[in-house]
């Protein structure tokens, strides 16, 4: 399973981004996608999740409301748009892939992440 991360940048706090995270290397169906990131000094944060086979969706409670999380079954392709963002939203994205529904803290896979600046 390859991970491929993409639209980071540096973006005024009150805008948006939206990340985008391109899988390959498999076939069976059941697994899930998660978007996660980690601030310099801070442990790494789970943000938002989506089940490929379910549809199931979650979030962290530091981001409902202000990030989406979508998929493109066709390519294989997840999205995390990000509205309203703030300076403390600074850190490196990452995607990751489970094998299953759910997300858990440590993935099977991960990509090699982007990075989104904040700035005040």
């Amino acid at each position: 399973v390859q991970l491929v991360e993409s639209g980071g940048g540096l973006v005024q706090a009150g805008g948006s981004l939206r990340l985008s995270c391109a899988a390959s290397g498999f076939t069976y169906d059941d697994y899930a996608i998660g978007w996660f990131r980690q601030a310099p000094g801070k442990e790494r944060e789970g943000l938002s999740c989506i089940s490929h086979k379910y549809g199931t969706i979650d979030y962290a409670d530091s981001v409902k409301g202000r990030f989406t999380i979508s998929s493109d079954n066709a390519d294989n392709t997840v999205y995390l748009h990000m509205d309203s963002l703030k300076p403390e939203d600074t850190a490196v994205y990452y995607c990751a892939f489970v094998w299953g529904r759910v997300c858990p803290y440590s993935m099977d896979y991960w990509g090699k992440g982007t990075l989104v600046t904040v700035s005040s």
